[in-house]
């Protein structure tokens, strides 16, 4: 770990160690690179391991020279190396891994005190950085990657308690109970420093007067002033910032690509849950038979988490991959999804409703079907259906997915009448981003150096 010798500014950019943090925070990064800033990206190995070959395929010197990637150390005691990221960590070591990150704190200020950085950009789980950093009087600005819309009930609810949340001024924004059940929503207690919430709360408060948001007015502008509001920052949008593909993506999606050439326009439905929510045999069972009824072509993406020993053959009804020769496409593990959403093929997108396959969706036009499963999911889920780019399928007692209403869901999505409203929607709002979205990122991002630097 060296500081740079140049006299460019510096910005240390710090994500915390799941992908759908990084991508965002990577996004960031070569923005300000190519604003004449030298990035310093900290994380672990095996993160920084798949962003130098994502830098390498962009076949950019450019990138190389102006983003230094920077190893932050775990204990490995805790956990071996290739687990110091949520990408295919089993889920039952989710907590050792949070605990192994926040006992990694004490290492922080000899990397400030070595990388002398002009401004450092941090996230949410990780409220230790502004405090560290104030204390070098370097200041510290938090990127909020999810949702505002959802970060606008968390926040009212630090305020008001679960017990007054029908007082939150959005009804489109709600849960069910089977989701409060589920995700185990307790009121935030002050100094809960295990909790997720509070240590995004703590993280915001901490920020230095603003808070960098991957999202846009378009998208979330009510939301934006009324967390801008009651949390008394300054909130810029400067998004959508979404993954790009790269050279070595396009090269190996070819065989997906012939088999989407060959199916007429908006025919197919992208099925993908992302990288780090895993469904029961039950649930795949139910989504696969909705699939077989609704008679359309899809295009499914079925991850297991990494030391499960199973095969897609096992976890699907039995007869379903033959069945539906042809008429589907089952790919266990990983596909280039910004290159299959943006297919002419595909008509619509069934997600679990991650934040950054959200903005994918909503960038290329695509009506989205819901399905969520943990974290801000359910949240977003609502944001797609008070926004009309989608819909959400509907689930039974304690949130079960029903194979019928999986097979209703796409349906309406793609039935002649309801397609047509959706669609027009959702490329409405495509355009929208299109047109202002790009603009409005490079001001955010000019008024943040402005503000700081």
């Amino acid at each position: 770990m060296e500081r740079i010798k140049e006299n460019s500014p510096s910005i240390l950019i710090f994500p915390w160690l799941g992908f759908g943090h990084v991508n965002p925070f990577l996004a960031l990064a070569k923005k300000l690179s190519k604003m004449n800033f030298h990035i310093y990206f900290l994380s672990t190995s095996i993160i920084l391991k798949s962003i130098k070959e994502t830098l390498d395929r962009k076949n950019s010197s450019y990138y190389n020279l102006s983003i230094q990637l920077v190893e932050f150390h775990l204990p490995l005691h805790e956990l071996p190396p290739h687990y110091h990221t949520t990408k295919d960590l089993p889920p039952h070591l989710n907590s050792t891994l949070i605990q192994a990150f926040q006992m990694s704190s004490s290492k922080f200020p000899s990397i400030i005190e070595t990388l002398k950085p002009n401004l450092i950009i941090y996230d949410g789980f990780q409220p230790w950085v502004a405090t560290m950093a104030s204390s070098c009087n370097i200041h510290a600005i938090m990127f909020y990657v999810s949702s505002t819309s959802g970060l606008a009930y968390l926040y009212h609810q630090f305020l008001h308690g679960t017990s007054n949340i029908t007082s939150f001024p959005f009804s489109s924004i709600y849960l069910h109970d089977y989701e409060i059940k589920k995700l185990g929503i307790q009121p935030i207690k002050p100094r809960d420093e295990k909790a997720f919430a509070y240590m995004i709360l703590k993280s915001f408060e901490q920020s230095h007067n603003i808070i960098l948001l991957n999202t846009c007015r378009e998208i979330e502008g009510k939301y934006i002033d009324y967390v801008s509001t009651i949390g008394k920052k300054e909130l810029i949008p400067i998004g959508p910032l979404i993954r790009e593909a790269t050279i070595g993506e396009e090269e190996d999606w070819g065989t997906i690509q012939s088999w989407l050439d060959k199916k007429d326009k908006l025919s197919c439905v992208y099925v993908s849950f992302g990288s780090e929510s895993f469904l029961s045999k039950q649930e795949i069972e139910a989504i696969a038979k909705g699939l077989e009824l609704s008679k359309v072509n899809f295009i499914w993406i079925i991850k297991f988490p990494k030391g499960v020993n199973t095969t897609m053959e096992e976890m699907v009804p039995q007869g379903f991959l033959e069945s539906t020769k042809g008429k589907g496409m089952v790919i266990e593990g990983w596909a280039p999804q910004s290159l299959i959403l943006n297919h002419s093929s595909i008509g619509s997108f069934i997600t679990h409703c991650g934040w950054n396959s959200i903005l994918e969706s909503m960038s290329f036009g695509i009506p989205i079907i819901a399905m969520p499963i943990n974290h801000d999911q359910p949240l977003n889920s609502r944001l797609v259906e008070e926004l009309g780019i989608g819909v959400e399928i509907w689930r039974g007692e304690n949130g079960k997915i029903m194979e019928e209403e999986v097979a209703k869901g796409i349906r309406k999505v793609v039935e002649e009448k309801t397609r047509k409203q959706v669609n027009l929607k959702a490329m409405q709002l495509s355009e929208k981003i299109k047109l202002k979205g790009e603009k409005a990122t490079d001001e955010g991002v000019k008024k943040l150096l402005k503000l700081l630097c």
